[in-house]
């Protein structure tokens, strides 16, 4: 095997976060290319570590590059919104730590086949995993003009929306959109002169959204959220990267919803639900990536980790 190069996002802050102890249980939920899960296996003795990823790809070259510790690691092909099912599965009752790395990983989008790239010609697919049946194809060829609309302007904040969706269906009258750059050509085509001489790839948007409704993301990571929480162990971590404000707002939400305590009215003088926080936030603000992170890994730049800690 080639020496292994690969700079996983906001590493060392993660491993910091989910404050590692020998004989702990650690769950990664997005397995990737393994760069997070060497980091937390190196540092379990008799603890164990699960790897979680939708595609199989991952899970295979895993196998390699988490060699020297597969002692200690169990590798689980599911989606991450299913944590309850994988510890149960495992008959682990809960983790002392879990880490989730939302997004496309990097494999996925530097495998041009895939179908995630506006900058490779490939079949609209965007699956993250391949047994699921719903395809990019299949939502370009086959979702109403009004539904197109709604996941670019809401999953991609896509303020050319309506064009863009009108455009895809005209050309689909025709014949099918079979290719990214069919795709890329047809977005192009609806948008103003001014949109295409802006620093961001004029498909980037689009991409975004589709990919989204593919897979389910924003789904996957509210159902994560309410599942995992209740599966920690009393001061085990719960780490989360984002990478667009659309996940973002929904971790800073679920968090901020399982920190909070009484729910009471404000006007009651005494507590009557008595609910207490399930976690404390770790820090108010999200975790940024550094300067020289940046400069080693542009990738990194819309990244942002939230940390939680149960009660």
């Amino acid at each position: 095997m080639s020496e292994f190069t690969h700079r996983p996002v906001l590493l060392w802050k993660c491993i910091e976060a989910l404050n590692i102890r020998p004989e702990g249980i650690y769950l990664d939920g997005t397995l990737g290319r393994a760069g997070h899960s060497r980091e937390i296996a190196k540092r379990l003795t008799t603890g164990r570590l699960l790897c979680v990823d939708r595609d199989q790809a991952a899970l295979e070259e895993a196998r390699e590059r988490l060699a020297p510790w597969l002692d200690r690691v169990t590798l689980v092909h599911s989606n991450f919104d299913r944590v309850d099912e994988i510890l149960d599965s495992l008959s682990l009752p809960a983790a002392d730590g879990m880490l989730f790395d939302l997004g496309v990983s990097s494999p996925q989008l530097d495998d041009g086949s895939r179908g995630f790239s506006y900058m490779h010609d490939a079949p609209l697919d965007m699956r993250m995993d391949r047994d699921e049946g719903l395809t990019a194809a299949d939502i370009v060829n086959g979702w109403s003009r009004e539904e197109l609309r709604r996941i670019l302007s809401q999953y991609g904040e896509e303020r050319y929306a309506p064009q863009i969706a009108g455009a895809i269906v005209r050309r689909r009258e025709d014949k099918p959109i079979a290719t990214t750059f069919d795709l890329v050509e047809i977005i192009k085509s609806a948008m103003p002169g001014k949109a295409l001489r802006e620093k961001q790839h004029p498909a980037k948007r689009t991409f975004q959204a589709i990919r989204i409704a593919v897979n389910d993301e924003l789904g996957c990571v509210e159902r994560m959220l309410q599942r995992a929480v209740p599966r920690l162990n009393p001061g085990g971590r719960l780490a989360v990267i984002t990478f667009h404000s659309l996940e973002d707002r929904a971790v800073k939400a679920a968090l901020a919803g399982f920190a909070r305590g009484c729910t009471c009215p404000p006007d009651f003088p005494v507590c009557i639900c008595g609910k207490t926080p399930d976690v404390r936030l770790i820090h108010k603000k999200p975790i940024l990536p550094s300067r020289e992170e940046l400069e080693e890994n542009p990738r990194a730049r819309s990244a942002k980790l939230r940390v939680a800690e149960k009660r």
